[in-house]
């Protein structure tokens, strides 16, 4: 599958978030890229949604077409679609991965699982934008266990989330549940993007 390799740096200061992990250029330019960060006008309703659209691809490292899809699924689903799409993004190997704390970053996740270094449920699986589902079982591979990232992100402090458990003498996780909108940490703004993709 194909992922975004543009400029990082400017993706973050465009949105004024480190939405690829340690958002150094944010601590150096504080202001949007473009000469001297100013922005021409005002921007549109269209605008804003669309900026946050192009944030969740950004933050989840989907490009537009997967996303498209992702949303569709959404639809199709009972609840509110906004809250789901997240949901759905959230349930996606390589972002539980990062979540748990096995790699520093979304695209350092994704990496591991094209690599087979991670199992589902004692399966090895390759796939990133694999779908879990509650119960699954998400464990590094023990033949590497002892690679040097891995081990340096497991002794890492690292940040819990309500809908996943880490066992690190197992070095495995459990995908609990599917997270509630306010367990949810990213700065995303899903109805905005509900109302870009209803035009």
């Amino acid at each position: 599958m194909a992922v975004y390799r543009g400029p990082r740096a400017k993706v973050e200061r465009r949105f004024n978030d480190p939405i690829f992990g340690q958002g150094k250029a944010l601590k150096k330019k504080g202001y949007p890229p473009g000469q001297h960060g100013r922005t021409r006008r005002k921007k549109s309703e269209y605008a804003m949604q669309l900026m946050e659209k192009q944030k969740a691809k950004y933050t989840y490292g989907l490009l537009e077409r997967q996303f498209a899809n992702l949303f569709h699924k959404a639809v199709k689903k009972k609840g509110v679609t906004g809250e789901i799409l997240l949901q759905l993004l959230e349930a996606r190997l390589d972002n539980t991965v990062y979540r748990l704390g096995v790699a520093p970053t979304r695209r350092a996740a994704r990496q591991l699982v094209l690599h087979r270094h991670i199992v589902v449920n004692n399966a090895v699986v390759n796939i990133p934008s694999y779908t879990l589902k509650p119960g699954d079982l998400i464990a590094v591979k023990e033949k590497s266990r002892s690679l040097g990232m891995i081990k340096e992100n497991l002794t890492a402090p690292r940040k819990g989330h309500a809908w996943l458990e880490w066992d690190g003498k197992q070095m495995q996780g459990k995908f609990m549940a599917l997270p509630l909108r306010e367990e949810i940490p990213e700065k995303i703004n899903e109805q905005s993007i509900v109302e870009i993709y209803s035009k």
